[in-house]
């Protein structure tokens, strides 16, 4: 059998490159979950949901909203704690401990208000 040599033919690449359309890749936003938060399909939040002063007040509203929501697939406690979860995990860190401490207690005071517990 004879042996098949190969040749080094020129490549083409520059014609390929011209005939293709390139889009240029947006660059990703700097804070997706400030994004999520306020476009989320689950939930219209209140503004500035998060910081308010009790945790009463956190958990009425997050209730009232995934109450009045039309767009979320779970049930209303489901979708509000699921969201609170989401806040409290994205901030990470940089959550100073007593907006974390009333979060947190916010969770709990969700389940009462839900009658959960």
């Amino acid at each position: 059998m004879a042996e098949r040599r190969k040749t080094t033919h020129p490549r083409k690449t520059a014609a390929r490159k011209s005939s293709r359309t390139t889009t240029a890749k947006k660059p990703s936003p700097k804070r997706w979950s400030q994004r999520v938060t306020q476009e989320s399909d689950a939930l219209d939040l209140q503004r500035g949901v998060f910081t308010l002063t009790s945790a009463k007040k956190i958990a009425a509203s997050l209730k009232r909203s995934a109450e009045h929501s039309t767009r979320r697939k779970a049930g209303a406690y489901r979708s509000a704690l699921s969201m609170l979860t989401f806040y409290i995990n994205r901030a990470g860190k940089t959550l100073p401990k007593t907006r974390r401490a009333r979060l947190e207690r916010a969770k709990v005071e969700l389940k009462h208000q839900f009658g959960r517990e």
